[in-house]
């Protein structure tokens, strides 16, 4: 088996330790000296390493101080992934209506599936956004369940299926299409986001690109944006 360049080993090293809180956001990661005093190498190769984590979005330079970790902020067209609590000053809550299950695939998923995901079956779960206890997203969300295991609710990290991904599976975003339109909203539509059945909408599909071989994430979300606007992040 082919070796492992040292940079790569110690940016893979590095990344884990982020992504899993073992340095957490706005802490500094070792000096270059400590890092390569820990893996028996040159400074040349450590740089390299930080170099490729500054690329990725883990951590920032800042003179004088070293790297820090710093909260990935990943373009996803016209999209961001961030916390549902990170992109608004208002009180938030998450209400499931449906917990995560094994099920066939939907034809609501606005996106073509692979050859593969259409032999299998996914997990489906729906959920209700609030901000100042006004339902401001009614959210459909389905993965391979070959390429995930089964989820349940009090295996989300602080709610977040993004930050479970990233923390318990070490799996990120790597990229999404989105599509957006103006719908008119049916009666369940309605009842979950309280509105009157023919109130305008904002229908987003998505779908994720993740770093795991196979898992993709498509998600249909319903968006009341009379009171409240949907800012250009999306939040799972």
């Amino acid at each position: 088996m082919k070796k492992q360049k040292k940079y790569l080993e110690i940016q893979e090293y590095i990344r884990k330790r982020i992504q899993t809180g073992k340095y957490p956001i706005d802490s500094y990661l070792p000096s270059e000296n400590e890092i390569c005093h820990h893996f028996g190498t040159t400074r040349t190769t450590v740089r390299k390493a930080l170099e490729e984590l500054l690329k990725e979005g883990f951590i920032e330079k800042q003179q004088g101080k070293g790297s820090k970790v710093v909260q990935r902020r990943k373009a996803l067209g016209l999209l961001t992934v961030k916390g549902f609590s990170e992109v608004t000053n208002y009180q938030v809550k998450t209400v499931m209506l449906l917990q995560p299950r094994i099920q066939n695939w939907d034809d609501m998923i606005g996106f073509p599936l692979t050859k593969s995901e259409k032999s299998g079956q996914c997990v489906y779960f729906k959920r209700v956004r609030y901000m100042n206890e006004q339902a401001v997203m009614l959210e459909h969300n389905w993965y391979s369940i070959d390429a995930l295991k089964l989820l349940k609710p009090e295996d989300f990290i602080e709610g977040s299926f993004f930050k479970t991904l990233q923390q318990e599976f070490l799996i990120e975003i790597m990229g999404s299409e989105q599509e957006l339109r103006a719908e008119k909203a049916n009666k369940v539509i309605a009842q979950n986001l309280s509105l009157k059945i023919g109130d305008p909408v904002l229908h987003i599909s998505a779908r994720f690109k993740t770093s795991k071989k196979g898992l993709t994430l498509y998600s249909e979300l319903f968006c009341n944006t009379s009171k409240v606007p949907i800012r250009n992040s999306y939040f799972l």
